[in-house]
């Protein structure tokens, strides 16, 4: 009984961790990609958008994107993390063909997944149940 106890005990302590730890890395990706994509809509909301910025921004934001997508992709549903893919790809044509106002939904669709994702992955009472 007590080879159960212990076994049982620190199966619990390891899901408790891993959880932290995945919740915490999920928060970390959440937060930097709003951040990296709040600064890109300033840049696409000014009346000259300088073209070379931008384009090295969302360029910046997709490799990051694919460099943390490999991590998330063990732990958060796959269809998720394609939404926020299909969302920054329209994105990132919207900018390589100098349509900015056009890109703008798709990055807060985009903005909007990832914040969704945060907040799924979260340990909250609504949802546990």
């Amino acid at each position: 009984m007590k080879k159960e106890l212990i076994i049982c005990s620190a199966i619990v302590i390891a899901i408790i961790l891993g959880n932290i730890l995945t919740q915490g890395y999920t928060k970390e990706v959440a937060l930097y990609m709003d951040e990296e994509l709040e600064n890109l809509k300033e840049d696409l909301l000014q009346e000259e958008v300088d073209t070379e910025k931008v384009t090295g921004k969302i360029t910046n934001i997709r490799e990051e994107w694919e460099k943390r997508y490999q991590k998330l992709a063990y732990f958060i549903e796959h269809d998720e993390l394609e939404k926020v893919e299909t969302e920054l790809s329209s994105l990132q044509a919207n900018i390589e063909t100098k349509e900015y106002k056009q890109g703008i939904p798709d990055l807060q669709k985009c903005i909007f997944i990832l914040d969704h994702i945060k907040d799924k992955s979260s340990l909250q009472i609504k949802n546990i149940f």
